[in-house]
């Protein structure tokens, strides 16, 4: 049996039906790297519309910030990471460049929890604040933190025009967050 390969593939696939049967979970997609192109999503603005990767990215390059959303609680350091790049807007604007922060979390509840988070929050222009219900990016990156009171790990992403990740920055903790200090800087390297 063990020298068959077509046995071993039906006991493999066997195997896998159990374990998804029995609520494993199905491996996390890889998460991108610098050099990939970042895969697109859809996702839905706290307004209702559908905001694509794709077409945010075609007016130029574009920081990607994945929140920890609401993991029990709004998470101190995602607001100070999110204020610090609203307060530096204005060097996003100069570079050319939009922002998107996905926030993630259940189905349920995730609407009013994002309109709390964002409630002293004005985004100006060329910033994009998009609801990810159900982990759909966060899995889609490979970024589902997996753990009690947890939801996605931290992560920025800085595309070129071209759709293309130029700096990537995942933490493991809830710190190591990109500072927009950082992002402006690389994007005039971009230039």
């Amino acid at each position: 049996m063990w020298d068959d390969p077509e046995k071993m593939r039906k006991i493999i696939a066997l195997l896998s039906l159990f374990a998804l049967l029995l609520g494993a979970s199905p491996a996390a997609a890889e998460t991108p790297a610098v050099g990939d192109k970042a895969p697109d999503f859809t996702l839905r603005s706290l307004d209702g519309r559908q905001v694509s990767l794709s077409t945010v990215n075609a007016a130029g390059p574009l920081a990607l910030v994945m929140l920890r959303g609401y993991p029990g609680y709004q998470c101190p350091v995602c607001n100070r990471q999110v204020n610090d790049f609203l307060q530096n807007a204005v060097g996003f604007d100069k570079a050319g460049a939009q922002v998107i922060f996905v926030y993630p979390g259940p189905s349920e509840q995730l609407q009013a929890r994002a309109e709390e988070f964002t409630a002293d929050k004005t985004l100006p222009t060329g910033f994009h604040f998009l609801l990810d219900p159900g982990y759909e990016f966060t899995n889609l990156y490979g970024l589902r933190w997996d753990a009690p009171r947890e939801t996605a790990y931290p992560a920025t992403f800085l595309l070129d025009k071209a759709g293309k990740i130029v700096f990537a920055k995942i933490s493991d903790s809830h710190g190591g967050r990109t500072a927009a200090a950082e992002m402006v800087a690389k994007l005039a390297a971009l230039r």
